[in-house]
């Protein structure tokens, strides 16, 4: 994959100390940045300031880039999301929301505090203790509820969970076609599938707030008192919408399932911090099944936006082909 995606603007350690004086004011000084890597979409630096503040600057993508459909705006929504969460869910370490700006040379910034730690996939100790955390942090953010199901501020959603996801799938669906990305099956079988999944869907009748990208790259973690490493970070909440809180246990076991591995202590924390056994009934599986779907046709769809070809990276287009026939064999059982 190469280092630097379409969508990611090329940034100079002069067009850091820039947007840091259009931030902060002319008098503001970086005294150190560097760029900030396991991301595809943004551009993201780290930079310290002449104030010891130690800072994260997200550019978003250059007006000339091809976008898929969900991806419209989306630092103003991580601004939205880190408000919304400091404001509702304390509890849940984000990043302080320090400027968020637009101007005609750098099109659309964010500036954020940087939280203390490394990437959970960084972490050689044991991940029990920060699995856990994640699992409460999420339960946290669920018990916020939203105004509509999908995403917020007239993106794509609707009254109802059934209508936000099926009208979700329908703009990956075109995005593929824009893009003539290869799906394992014509788009309309993703359609059936999910209209076949209707009723189920509708027993979703409160619109939790959702991460929905908490894989381990967007986990931080640090020792805590005791020297066991703990979530101090969980970041990139661009992608937020409101659903079915199960949509949230998908991407933090990222390639498995959650109903495989009950124990996992994700699945603990969170079912302790909700005070509700997980039940894997059929529906709930069902429902996963879906949200597995939904998962692995987005990572699928982004790929040609992202300079991701079988190429240069063969091993993720089988990996997710196989992922998708496997879901779709999943939720065409009867």
């Amino acid at each position: 994959m190469p280092s630097i995606s379409p969508t990611q603007r090329v940034l100079s350690p002069d067009d850091v100390a820039d947007l840091v004086r259009a931030s902060f004011g002319p008098g503001r000084r970086v005294t150190d940045c560097g760029p900030l890597a396991g991301g595809g979409f943004a551009a993201v630096w780290w930079a310290r300031l002449d104030d010891d503040r130690d800072v994260v600057l997200k550019v978003a993508p250059p007006p000339t880039a091809r976008l898929l459909r969900y991806e419209s705006d989306l630092l103003a929504a991580e601004a939205r999301y880190f408000r919304l969460v400091a404001d509702r869910a304390p509890q849940v370490p984000v990043p302080p929301v320090l400027h968020h700006g637009r101007d005609p040379r750098f099109g659309e910034w964010l500036v954020t505090g940087r939280l203390p730690g490394q990437a959970l996939p960084d972490l050689d100790d044991d991940d029990t203790a920060a699995r856990t955390d994640l699992g409460t942090a999420v339960a946290a953010l669920h018990r916020i509820t939203g105004d509509r199901f999908g995403y917020d501020a007239g993106r794509t959603g609707g009254s109802t969970w059934p209508a936000a996801f099926a009208a979700m799938i329908d703009d990956l669906l075109a995005d593929a076609a824009d893009w003539a990305v290869a799906l394992p099956a014509p788009p309309q079988r993703f359609r059936t599938l999910v209209a076949r999944h209707a009723d189920l869907l509708d027993a979703v009748r409160r619109p939790a707030l959702l991460h929905f990208d908490c894989w381990d790259g967007n986990v931080l973690v640090a020792p805590g008192d005791d020297g066991t490493p703990r979530m101090r970070g969980l970041v990139d909440g661009e992608r937020f919408l409101y659903g079915d809180p199960l949509l949230d246990l998908v991407s933090p076991l990222l390639f498995r399932r959650a109903e495989d591995e009950p124990a996992h202590p994700f699945l603990r924390g969170y079912a302790a911090a909700t005070g509700t056994p997980l039940v894997f009934d059929d529906g709930v599986r069902r429902r996963l099944a879906l949200y597995r779907m939904h998962l692995h046709l987005v990572m699928t769809v982004e790929m040609p936006s992202r300079g991701i070809t079988p190429d240069n990276d063969p091993g993720r287009h089988a990996l997710l082909a196989e992922l998708l026939d496997r879901d779709l064999a999943d939720l065409s059982r009867s």
